[in-house]
């Protein structure tokens, strides 16, 4: 495999430092890639005790994008579990689906322990994610022993160390379980829906993030331009008053119409708040009859000096003709 690929890629780098790592099989997880794939791993993860999920071990695919780790991994359970959806890419903050919250420091051992912490978890209607009864569960830990992978060949009676009273975790695992503590299981956000509707798929928005999601709507609402939303509600009373309702129909209109339409909101606004109005209306007024004002003094001024011109020259030409005679 090292032939293959091109070793001073960072994804390869990263990526057979970590299949080194996790090698040997513990009691909890195991992960490996494909022989002839380094960028697909398959894992298998025990249930967490004092679960629904306890005694089961469950098996799965981890598809690594060439940009590893500047951009998170896709994950998808092959052994039905009743959490998480068979053969779907579960939703995550570690998962493709929300590659803003992703960080490089988190790793596959990372993801591993994150899959069994939130395995005990609701699913909050999140893509991949099943919410079935704890007998059912508990049926198919029972049953996921049995589960053998036809890609891998791992069978789960074998895939994991057994269980010992005295096993403890690793110092990697101390680390790993700190950095899954920053995980968190979301539904689809603002952000990320738009990655998530370009695959096809959607997410529903979990309790957490209502509140964000009806903001953003709000926001969406409010941003649309002001002559949109007078078109679109032209019976209600006040502008802006009411919100157009789903059955309302976008009629167009000429820019006679519109501008008597917005006249008419005009008038309508300054009557129902006559403190918004100017305190001095008639200043503009006054202003403008000034200005009329100086212009007729100046005009009668220059028809003045005009006539004084006018005069002047008559009389001088009749001087001339007297003198002129003597």
């Amino acid at each position: 495999m090292e032939n293959k690929y091109n070793l001073k890629s960072p994804a390869v780098k990263r990526l057979m430092k970590e299949a080194a790592e996790l090698r040997d099989p513990t009691e909890h997880y195991h992960a490996q890639p494909l022989e002839d794939n380094l960028f697909e791993w398959h894992f298998s993860v025990r249930g967490p005790p004092d679960s629904d999920f306890d005694g089961g071990v469950y098996h799965g695919r981890i598809v690594l994008p060439p940009e590893y780790p500047m951009k998170p991994p896709s994950i998808i359970l092959l052994t039905p579990n009743g959490r998480f959806e068979v053969g779907k890419k579960i939703c995550l903050s570690i998962s493709g689906h929300h590659p803003e919250t992703w960080q490089p420091s988190w790793s596959i051992r990372t993801a591993l322990i994150a899959i069994i912490g939130f395995m005990p978890t609701k699913g909050e209607g999140a893509i991949g994610s099943l919410d079935y009864t704890p007998e059912e569960r508990r049926a198919l830990a029972k049953k996921s022993q049995d589960f053998c992978c036809d890609t891998c060949g791992c069978s789960m009676h074998s895939a994991l160390l057994a269980l010992t009273p005295n096993s403890s975790p690793s110092a990697a695992d101390h680390k790993a379980r700190e950095l899954a503590q920053q995980i968190n299981f979301k539904a689809e956000s603002s952000l990320s829906r738009q990655a998530s509707e370009s695959e096809g798929a959607e997410c529903k928005p979990s309790t957490f993030t209502q509140g964000d999601t009806s903001t953003s709507a709000g926001q969406e609402a409010s941003d649309r331009p002001q002559a949109e939303q007078t078109e679109a509600s032209p019976a209600t009373g006040v502008e802006g008053s009411q919100p157009p309702t789903a059955t309302s129909t976008y009629l167009p209109l000429s820019p006679r119409q519109r501008r008597a339409q917005q006249h008419s909101h005009q008038g309508q606004r300054d009557s129902s708040d006559p403190a918004g109005r100017p305190a001095f209306t008639p200043a503009p007024h006054q202003r403008q009859d000034e200005s009329h004002a100086g212009s007729a003094v100046l005009i009668v001024v220059l028809t003045l000096a005009l006539a004084a011109l006018i005069f002047r020259r008559i009389y001088l030409a009749h001087e001339y003709k007297f003198d002129y005679e003597l």
